[in-house]
């Protein structure tokens, strides 16, 4: 792990020096005997040796869910990107499935549990004090969800109705602050938000705009009424402070990937219909 790394560097290094005295050095595969250099891996403080891992909270379609497919097991927007963005560092792609509330607050990425947090998080000053963001990959807005039949049209329609939204997201907050007279309700992901509409326990559901449109097209008994323009980016996080090389080089690939029409392609996978 990263924090690890520092404390050891003077022994690796007189580790290094002691080997190429033994002669040891001689059998790189390089020219003249010299040691093969460090992969570019290396010089990001990665968990895991040739892997980015992502930590995401998953199911949240069209971003992230699972996929027995693929050989991390998860696939979607977030996924393929990074996965796109990995391929550029020449290192694979690890993911491991966790709560959004403590992503977004920064508590898994300073536990040194991943390189990068990926779930669609949109990118906010609050959140900017305690986690990194590499630049926006994505424009997003809100939207409310609702029964074909029901009466809610709009976010004023929500008084005396109960909505879901996810905990700790800005879908929440948005709705803590404009749907007067309703009752919130915060669940911990859209795994539980979107059976708790199917099952009638809440009357509407309130969050990212791409979620819901993957909902009503499972669906077409639910519709989305009304859509709300919160000038929203999302950006994968990183620890506070500690990952600026692995922040510059995810930067500098997704650049490359909207370059070479790599990111337009998976975008067209998941949103051109919409």
């Amino acid at each position: 792990m990263s924090r690890r790394r520092n404390l050891f560097f003077g022994l690796a290094l007189a580790a290094t020096a002691t080997l190429a005295l033994s002669g040891c050095a001689g059998g790189s595969d390089t020219p003249g005997g010299e040691a093969a250099p460090e992969s570019s891996g290396d010089d990001y403080g990665l968990i895991s040796a040739g892997e980015l891992t992502v930590c995401s909270d998953i199911p949240y379609p069209p971003f992230e869910f699972e996929d027995s497919s693929t050989e991390t097991g998860y696939s979607g927007f977030d996924i393929d990107l990074l996965g796109a963005v990995a391929e550029k560092l020449d290192l694979k792609l690890a993911v491991q499935d966790v709560g959004f509330d403590a992503l977004q607050s920064g508590t898994t990425l300073a536990a040194g549990q991943c390189d990068v947090g990926a779930s669609a998080m949109t990118i906010t000053e609050e959140r900017k004090a305690n986690i990194d963001f590499a630049d926006p990959y994505y424009d997003s807005l809100q939207s409310l969800l609702v029964r074909a039949d029901s009466s809610i049209k709009s976010i004023a329609d929500l008084d005396g109705k109960t909505v879901g939204v996810q905990q700790g997201t800005t879908g929440e907050a948005y709705t803590n602050e404009n749907a007067t007279g309703a009752e919130v309700v915060s669940y911990p992901s859209d795994g539980e938000l979107w059976p708790a509409l199917q099952a009638g326990n809440i009357d509407a559901i309130l969050q990212d705009q791409p979620v819901n449109i993957e909902h009503e097209k499972a669906d077409s008994t639910y519709t989305i009424v009304e859509e709300y323009d919160t000038q929203e980016q999302y950006g994968w996080a990183f620890a506070k402070g500690e990952r600026d090389a692995l922040i510059e080089a995810v930067n500098t690939a997704l650049q490359e990937l909207k370059d070479d029409g790599t990111y337009q392609t998976i975008y067209d996978s998941y949103f051109a219909a919409n």
